[in-house]
């Protein structure tokens, strides 16, 4: 049984970090600010009364990731230009996410409004995905949790920041959707602008693709690469659990609050607001003593203990004080988890200096596998001991307590990692 071999790096500028840190933060403005708030008023607009649909939307989009990860990553390890092997990918992604934007804003119906999330899936996952290659391309083990840190940070605020704008926003579908993504543009076009890459003409050409090989990519040897077969499956808990809790989250709060959902917009982005500094302490702290202690798997297992004790006190709550307290526990967890999980993501990345891009794309699958299945699975938790119109969340936030805490569990086996 091996362990991947790490190749040594060096040390990357503070440049590389910021606009690195800059860019994730624009792609999350512009792509998680929709499933955070403005598909919720948007589906209520065109769907009053059917919040299944939001599940639908967002589980249908998490398919695609899941689809084209490891094919876009592997194009993206031969691709041979002067920009490079990444910047290609993050440019093209970005507009196509402009694109998915304008589709959801103006949507005339459901069917319309999902094939936009479906496009915002596929453009700005891309560009995101490639700018986490970009990491695993240039950076070396004692930077990857101060880094994944900041870049936690930054995707975790973001939404949150999103979510503010989209306070102030809900009346005007088409500025609802298009500040976030101006947002996204400007701070990863500074990244694809500013941030060199080296030409990749230079390297060995690739070995050519079959249908069969390219079917390949979307396995690996599990038992070959234990470790990082077990931080998927870690991961894939853990955002199970995520899933479930968020998904819903704009509905759930005007269940517990007695409000419309049109008029939670305001509370969920005061609760938001407030976790930022749980989130930065979560996602600050954790990657940076990560590295400081060369130990990540503690912190990952914390993390999902952290998070769960904040669904579970969600779970039971039917005022705004418990639901504020359990929504800050939450965001500490999830900043935790979000640096400290994706720095041991690229320890136990295999074949680093060849396949990079497929092997992220695969690890995507943690990520988007349940971002797909929780939604479609959520409304059986919710249907459980309830008629007529009421939705059982209680059971919906415990289940997804256990999971996020199982996804600290699993991980906590890995060997090659402290």
């Amino acid at each position: 049984m091996s362990t991947p071999v790490i190749p040594v790096l060096p040390r990357v500028g503070p440049r590389y970090i910021w606009l690195m840190v800059l860019a994730q933060f624009g792609v999350f403005m512009a792509f998680i600010t929709p499933l955070a708030i403005s598909l919720s008023i948007r589906v209520n607009e065109l769907a009053p009364g059917h919040e299944e649909y939001l599940g639908y939307i967002t589980g249908v989009g998490a398919l695609v990731p899941l689809l084209t990860g490891p094919v876009f990553g592997t194009l993206s390890d031969r691709t041979r230009t002067r920009l490079g092997r990444r910047r290609p990918f993050i440019l093209g992604g970005m507009l196509l996410g402009v694109v998915s934007l304008l589709v959801m804003a103006l949507a005339p119906s459901v069917l319309l409004l999902g094939l936009g999330w479906v496009l915002a899936q596929f453009g700005w996952g891309t560009a995101f995905g490639n700018l986490l290659n970009s990491q695993a391309d240039r950076l070396p083990e004692e930077q990857r949790g101060q880094v994944a840190g900041l870049g936690g940070f930054a995707t975790l605020i973001a939404p949150v920041m999103g979510v503010v704008f989209a306070g102030g926003l809900a009346g005007d579908a088409l500025l609802l959707f298009l500040v976030p993504g101006a947002v996204g543009v400007i701070t990863v076009g500074l990244f694809v602008w500013l941030v060199d890459e080296a030409d990749s003409r230079t390297l060995s050409p690739a070995e050519s693709l079959t249908v069969k090989s390219l079917l390949l990519k979307y396995t690996w040897p599990v038992m070959k690469y234990r470790d990082f077969s077990l931080n998927w499956a870690g991961r894939f808990a853990f955002y199970f659990g995520l899933t479930l809790n968020t998904t819903f989250t704009a509905f759930f709060f005007a269940s517990r609050l007695g409000v419309d959902v049109k008029e939670v917009a305001g509370t969920i982005a005061a609760v938001s607001g407030i976790g930022v500094l749980a989130t930065a302490g979560g996602a600050l702290g954790g990657g940076f003593l990560s590295d400081r202690l060369r130990r990540r798997r503690v912190f990952v297992l914390a993390a999902g203990a952290i998070y769960a004790l904040g669904t579970l006190i969600m779970a039971w709550s039917s005022a705004a004080p418990p639901l504020f307290t359990g929504s800050i526990i939450s965001s500490l967890g999830l900043g935790m988890f979000s640096a400290v999980d994706q720095a041991l993501a690229l320890d136990v990345l295999p074949e680093r200096e060849t396949n990079a891009g497929r092997y992220m794309g695969v690890f995507g699958f943690a990520t988007s596998i349940p971002q797909s299945a929780a939604p479609f699975i959520a409304p059986l938790f919710l249907a459980v001991g309830v008629s007529g119109t009421e939705k059982n969340y209680t059971l919906l936030y415990l289940v997804a307590a256990a999971c996020t805490l199982l996804g600290g569990l699993i991980i906590l086996r890995i060997k090659s990692v402290r």
